[in-house]
């Protein structure tokens, strides 16, 4: 899948779709036989195939598993890597948490229905 980073969310589960129907396709499998194996509703396998948006991740795996692309996973979000000098600064300490935002010191305000946020 060639990286475009100004495309839709839309438009890359749309490719993704077209490419999992394309792999059932090529094992000569039903939508209906993939989602007995996969586990999944006729369903499920469609919405993912038309790369709907709400279809459960899990959901995606199990189809990505039956068909054989599971071990295609790293190219698709490889691990993250520290640079040579991060690496350095850390000098084998793995980082364990993100630090997120600071905490407010101040008291929360309490929000009710009618007031801008």
């Amino acid at each position: 899948m060639k990286s475009d980073s100004n495309i839709t969310d839309e438009a890359l589960l749309t490719r993704i779709g077209e490419r999992l129907a394309r792999r059932r396709l090529s094992k000569n499998l039903t939508q209906q036989q993939l989602a007995e194996q996969a586990g999944l509703g006729v369903r499920t396998v469609q919405r993912l195939e038309l790369g709907a948006a709400a279809t459960q991740l899990s959901g995606f795996v199990r189809i990505c598993r039956v068909l054989g692309l599971m071990e295609r996973f790293e190219t698709l979000v490889p691990e993250e890597s520290a640079s040579p000098m991060a690496q350095l600064k850390l000098q084998s300490r793995k980082r364990q948490r993100a630090t997120g935002k600071p905490a407010s010191t101040g008291t929360p305000k309490t929000w009710t229905w009618g007031q801008p946020q």
